[in-house]
């Protein structure tokens, strides 16, 4: 029986897909290299939000457990633009 391979890190799985983009990148490679490697980012890419998923859900538990807490939304947009003023 095969052993199963160990779970990446998000940091692990990040960085493989940053080389596989850098890869993929360059236009080099035969089409079923870029292929393979395209797959494999997408899978990585699932594994990823996955894990941010997962890691988000415990963070509104945690939340939640230290009472009184309330869940802001958050802003991917640079913030220092709605912070400073004019």
């Amino acid at each position: 029986m095969a052993a199963k391979k160990k779970a990446a890190t998000f940091e692990d799985a990040l960085e493989e897909l940053e080389k596989l983009v850098e890869r993929l990148e360059t236009g080099d490679l035969p089409l079923e290299e870029a292929l393979a490697d395209f797959e494999r980012g997408v899978k990585l890419t699932r594994e990823c939000q996955q894990k941010l998923a997962t890691a988000e859900q415990k963070v509104k538990v945690l939340m939640e457990d230290s009472g009184g807490i309330r869940e802001l939304p958050f802003d991917t947009e640079d913030d220092s633009s709605s912070t400073e003023s004019p």
